[in-house]
C-alpha cells in the first residue's frame, strides 16, 4: 500500500511539473532594473536611492585618505541584501567593500581566520573547505559578505549558538577621521558589542576574525508534528541527539498549526552527495518559476506542504557540512520584480511564547491577506551583550518570506500588518530583526530596543559629524 501512494503522489507530481513546464514557458526573463550608475538598489528593488559616488576600497591606506578629504554621508555597503536601505543614504558616498576581500591570517590548527570584511562566505569556504574546517555560525546563503552578516549579527540554523556575534573573537574598524580600532570582548567590549549588529552607523569595519570549526557528514531527518508538540519536541531532541548541527521546522499556511521539523545530524554514512559546495552561478531560474506558482496559487502551496517535499525528504540524504552551509541566494530570485517583489521578515519570541506569537500571526496574516509562502521556526541562544541584541534571552526565531505588489498601496499594506507584527512580537516579550523594510514605527524600534540610546551616544563619541548614516539610520537614530 505505502509503494502504490508513493507512485500515485509521483504520477500526480510528474503531471503538475508538465504544467508548470506549460507554465513557466510564458515567463519572462527577469529584466535588470534601469537608470543612473549612481541609483543604488537593494536585492528587493523596492527602495531606489540616488548617491552621488560608489567609492570602491582597496586598501586601509587610500579608505583612510577618502574619508579624510571627502564630505558629507557615508553608507556601507556589500552584497546589498538587506532590505530597508541600510546601504544608502539619498545624495552620499556608498564605500563598495566587495574588493576589500582578502584574507589575512589563517591557522587552520587553532580553527582560526581573519579576513577583509568584504569577503563572501562562499569565498571563505573555499579557503578552509580543504582544510576540512566550516564556519561555526553563518546565515543559510552564502553570498553575503563578512562584514555585512556581522552589521546585522546574523545568525541561521545552527542548534546551540545564536548571533553571529558566538563565533567573533575580534573586529577592527575604521573611524570616519581615519583612525582604527582594535576591537574584542577585552579590548573597547562596548564599541565591540555595538559594532556587531550597528548597521554601518559607527565606522567601516575592516576586518573580522572568526572561530571556526570542524567540517563533518550530516544526515537529513524530519518530522511532521501539530505546532503544539514542538517546544517539547525540540527540547528533547537537543537533550537527544547532540550531534545536531543544524535545524529548523516550517510552518505551513494558511493555518500554521502544522510543523514540518528538518535536522542535519552528524554522520559517518558515506555522501549522497559528492560536491563539498555549491557552485556559484548556477541556473536557477526553474526554481524561481516554481515560487511564482506556489505564491500565485494555494494549491502551490498545498502541493508544496503534500507532495513535493514528502517526495523529496523520502531519500536518504547525506552532505557536507560545508555543502549545506553554502547555498546560493540565487534560488530565492522571482522571475520578475517588476509588478511584485519578494521580501522577509523575522520575528523573535521567547521560547514558552511561540504558540500564542503564531496564533496571534496567523490572525494577522488572514485579516490583511498577506500572501505568505513559508514561515521557517529556527532557535537561538541569548545574546546578552550585543548593545541592539534581538535575543536577549533564548527565543525561537520565525522567519516569514512572502510576496507583495510594488506599487505604493501595496506598500502601505504590507507596513500595516508588519506593524501589526512587531506589536503582537513586542507584547510577549520579544523583538523584530532590523535588516528588513522600514516599516516599523520609530516608538516601536525604541521599544524593541532600548539600548538605542546608548547607541546613540557612542555614535556621538565615535562619529561627531555624523557621517557613517543610512536611509535605516536615517529614520530610527534618536535626534
Amino acid at each position: 500500500m505505502l509503494k502504490m501512494i508513493r507512485w500515485t503522489a509521483l504520477a500526480v507530481l510528474l503531471g503538475v511539473v508538465g504544467w508548470l513546464g506549460w507554465y513557466f514557458a510564458k515567463a519572462d526573463l527577469p529584466t535588470p532594473p534601469s537608470g543612473a550608475a549612481t541609483l543604488i538598489y537593494d536585492v528587493s528593488q523596492l527602495n531606489p536611492i540616488a548617491m552621488t559616488q560608489v567609492y570602491a576600497v582597496r586598501n586601509e591606506t587610500e579608505l583612510a585618505a577618502f574619508l579624510q578629504r571627502s564630505q558629507g554621508p557615508i553608507s556601507i555597503g556589500g552584497g546589498r541584501y538587506s532590505q530597508g536601505g541600510h546601504t544608502a543614504i539619498l545624495d552620499g558616498v556608498q564605500l563598495d567593500m566587495r574588493t576589500f576581500n582578502q584574507v589575512l591570517a589563517f591557522d587552520p590548527v587553532a580553527k582560526q581566520i581573519r579576513v577583509q570584511a568584504g569577503m563572501r562566505w562562499s569565498e571563505l569556504q573555499r579557503v578552509i573547505d580543504p582544510h576540512q574546517l566550516a564556519v561555526k555560525i553563518m546565515q543559510t546563503y552564502a553570498n553575503f559578505t563578512i562584514g555585512g552578516s556581522v552589521s546585522v549579527n546574523a545568525h541561521g540554523r545552527y542548534v546551540g549558538q545564536g548571533a553571529l556575534v558566538h563565533s567573533i573573537l575580534a573586529l577592527r574598524l575604521m573611524l570616519a577621521d581615519g583612525q582604527i580600532l582594535e576591537l574584542s570582548p577585552q579590548q573597547h567590549p562596548e564599541i565591540f558589542y555595538a559594532v556587531i549588529g550597528g548597521y554601518g552607523g559607527l565606522g567601516v569595519i575592516l576586518d573580522v576574525t572568526l572561530q571556526l570549526t570542524d567540517n563533518s557528514k550530516v544526515k537529513r531527518h524530519y518530522a511532521d508534528m501539530p505546532l503544539a508538540d514542538y517546544a517539547a519536541w525540540f527540547a528533547t531532541q537537543r537533550h537527544e541527539q547532540p550531534t545536531m548541527v543544524f535545524h529548523n521546522a516550517d510552518l505551513f499556511p494558511p493555518h500554521y498549526n502544522q510543523v514540518r521539523a528538518v535536522s542535519w545530524l552528524q554522520t559517518d554514512e558515506p555522501v549522497t552527495e559528492p560536491q563539498r559546495l555549491h557552485p556559484q552561478g548556477n541556473d536557477y531560474r526553474y526554481q524561481a518559476r516554481l515560487v511564482d506558482f506556489v505564491a500565485d496559487y494555494p494549491a502551490g502551496k498545498w502541493l508544496r506542504q503534500h507532495v513535493f517535499e514528502p517526495l523529496v525528504y523520502q531519500a536518504d540524504t547525506v552532505h557536507w557540512r560545508n555543502f549545506e552551509a553554502s547555498y546560493d541566494v540565487a534560488e530565492l530570485e522571482p522571475v520578475s520584480r517588476q509588478d511584485f517583489s519578494y521580501g522577509l521578515r523575522e520575528y523573535f519570541v521567547p521560547v514558552d511564547q511561540l504558540q500564542p506569537f503564531v496564533a496571534r500571526m496567523a490572525s494577522i496574516f488572514e485579516q490583511h491577506h498577506v500572501n505568505v509562502l513559508n514561515v521557517s521556526i529556527r532557535h537561538a541562544k541569548a545574546d546578552p551583550h550585543t548593545l541592539l541584541s534581538w535575543s536577549p534571552t533564548e527565543v525561537f526565531c520565525l522567519v516569514v518570506y512572502y510576496r507583495q505588489g510594488t506599487d505604493s498601496q501595496a506598500q502601505q499594506a504590507t507596513d500595516a500588518w508588519s506593524q501589526a507584527m512587531v506589536e503582537a512580537s513586542i507584547a510577549v516579550g520579544g523583538r523584530y530583526y532590523l535588516p528588513y523594510q522600514r516599516s516599523a514605527t520609530v516608538t516601536q524600534f525604541s521599544q524593541a530596543y532600548p539600548g538605542i540610546r546608548r547607541f546613540a551616544e557612542l555614535k556621538q563619541q565615535l562619529d561627531p559629524n555624523g557621517r557613517f548614516t543610512n536611509a535605516f539610520w536615517q529614520k530610527y537614530l534618536p535626534k
